[in-house]
């Protein structure tokens, strides 16, 4: 018994004369069609090259496009000359020149003979498929295609449509159900011949001459209407992407092709040297008999899927820049941003410090300069303290400076001073914490002794960007963790949520805070608010925050506590 060799070959072909050579010298008759679009000048040394092996033909050579009729008609020529040439063959392998033999010919050959009537060709229903895309399932078998949809995209996608708008629908043939499946079968020579001689042949040849995709559906579809035992499935292992384009197997794939145990693996990078002197030895260790379980490594490539649209997170580069909301996160790790807490505080930063031990910022968006930890000129990853290069992508910036010290939590101050463009990232980063203070912003206003015309338009301004902050907070797409008070509230008692603070973003079993951060002085800050509403500006998101006068009022009405014996 013998097993005869399809080879569909277009490119690399040194590669492809060594992989017809190892069929031949192994005692396969092997038929190679190479494809009309190839120079002759190409072709005829490839010929030349494989000169002297009786068992190597070539077919007439067909132009051959992807997704049109040309590859089946290819295909069908040379397994015509295939039988009618080698009358020993019981099987017939189709591949392509970029196929390589993963196991020794004679374990394929042993196994085809212990299964003489089986034929091996993945075939399933269009309803029982799941990597059809763009809709065109069922309807690649009911329209029509005349147009190349590599070559007349605008033709192809326009006569799609207007088939769709009449309601147009093609007769399927009277037996055929469409089937689909991978291009690369191996077929017995009962099923095969019964395929090329049947009476019908012609319908059927002018029906799937417009289907989409034929190469994917004739034989798959036929060999149902012949075959007396068809195993779904194909010998040769052949992975595709979530954009259904084959994975190439370079040199490191090595260990992973042997764990397959298929007979034939494609696609093989023309460049592999290390593959194809691996599986093109002439003296293989010969003895496995296991059967061809590509699902060992179905894991993995799910894995690799998952990692190419995925990503890791917060990790953006040139090669894998999602659309938004398709990031595996925004940034790799949890940070948290102060708002209004080193406007209320003396020394924020270094309190914070030395409270949790982790990295304190200042303000990295403020408009003059980034300020990193230390007022550093460089960070880690070569991120520059200049306000120019950080405004040219805001949130590149910040998941840069994330993933750069991932492991390390950072933390840094926000304010509405600062560049607001960051403000949508943060409200929809699940790893940003946000803590915020409103109307702090009012306590530098209070010390910068300006024309009080001038702060009062800074106050209205910044209380707009504080609320729109808020707002965009407390929206229900917004993912972040963030706590809020005003600072009214928060000057009445700030011990308990510095506490929860420190308990959440400092380590595990961190003590009671023995050393509370210096409030700034906030005599005459009352007045100063007093001030704003009688111009006109009312600092509502500072909350009820009493005048002094009020303050002394209330000092003075207090009961002095008496003793009852």
């Amino acid at each position: 018994m013998s097993v005869g060799i399809i080879m569909l070959v277009h490119t690399s072909f040194n590669r492809a004369a060594e992989v017809a050579r190892h069929w031949s010298n192994n005692g396969c008759p092997v038929v190679i069609h190479v494809d009309k679009n190839v120079k002759n000048q190409d072709y005829n040394d490839f010929v030349e090259s494989l000169a002297g092996y009786d068992q190597i033909q070539f077919s007439t050579r067909k132009r051959c496009e992807w997704g049109t009729w040309s590859i089946v008609e290819a295909t069908l020529i040379a397994a015509e000359k295939l039988l009618k040439t080698n009358p020993e063959v019981r099987h017939v392998f189709l591949a392509s020149g970029s196929c390589l033999p993963l196991r020794p010919v004679s374990e394929l050959r042993h196994y085809l003979a212990a299964r003489p009537r089986v034929d091996f060709i993945e075939s399933a229903t269009t309803q029982d498929v799941s990597w059809t895309v763009d809709g065109l399932d069922a309807e690649r078998f009911t329209l029509r295609f005349p147009f190349s949809w590599k070559r007349q995209r605008f033709l192809f996608d326009r006569y799609v449509r207007l088939q769709r708008k009449v309601r147009f629908k093609r007769r399927i043939p009277a037996g055929l159900v469409p089937h689909m499946g991978s291009q690369w079968w191996c077929l017995t020579r009962q099923t095969l011949t019964a395929l090329l001689e049947d009476p019908e042949r012609a319908t059927y040849d002018a029906y799937f001459r417009k289907v989409w995709i034929p190469d994917e559906s004739y034989f798959q579809t036929l060999t149902r209407l012949y075959s007396t035992n068809i195993e779904s499935r194909s010998l040769t292992l052949s992975k595709f992407d979530f954009q259904g384009k084959p994975h190439i197997f370079y040199d490191d794939h090595l260990q992973l092709l042997r764990r397959s145990d298929c007979f034939v693996a494609r696609k093989i990078w023309p460049r592999a040297d290390r593959l194809y002197e691996a599986f093109l030895d002439e003296n293989p260790n010969e003895g496995s008999r296991a059967e061809p379980n590509p699902g060992k490594i179905n894991q993995l490539f799910s894995k690799a899927v998952e990692r190419r649209t995925k990503g890791r997170p917060g990790l953006f580069m040139q090669s894998r820049f999602p659309n938004r909301s398709w990031e595996n996160g925004v940034t790799s790790g949890p940070y948290t941003v102060f708002q209004g807490f080193s406007d209320l505080f003396e020394d924020f930063e270094g309190w914070l410090a030395r409270s949790t031990g982790t990295r304190v910022h200042g303000h990295l968006f403020a408009q003059e300069r980034v300020e990193f930890e230390g007022r550093q000129e460089n960070y880690l990853g070569a991120l520059s303290d200049a306000a120019l290069l950080r405004d040219y992508n805001p949130q590149a910036f910040l998941t840069n400076l994330i993933w750069n010290s991932r492991g390390e939590r950072q933390s840094f101050q926000f304010s509405p001073r600062d560049n607001q463009k960051i403000v949508e990232l943060l409200a929809r980063d699940a790893n940003a914490q946000i803590l915020v203070i409103t109307g702090a912003w009012a306590v530098p206003l209070f010390y910068s002794n300006a024309n009080f015309s001038e702060i009062r338009v800074a106050a209205a301004r910044q209380q707009k960007l504080e609320g729109d902050f808020v707002e965009l907070l407390r929206k229900s797409y917004s993912k972040a963790r963030f706590r809020i008070w005003s600072m009214a509230d928060f000057v009445q008692l700030p011990m308990e949520p510095l506490q929860g603070i420190i308990d959440d973003i400092g380590p595990r079993g961190q003590r009671r805070l023995t050393e509370a951060p210096k409030m700034v002085d906030l005599e005459g800050f009352g007045q100063f608010l007093q001030n704003l509403k009688n111009q006109g500006m009312h600092p509502h998101l500072v909350g009820d925050f009493r005048s002094d006068e009020e303050n002394d009022a209330s000092r003075r009405k207090q009961r002095k506590p008496y003793l009852v014996k």
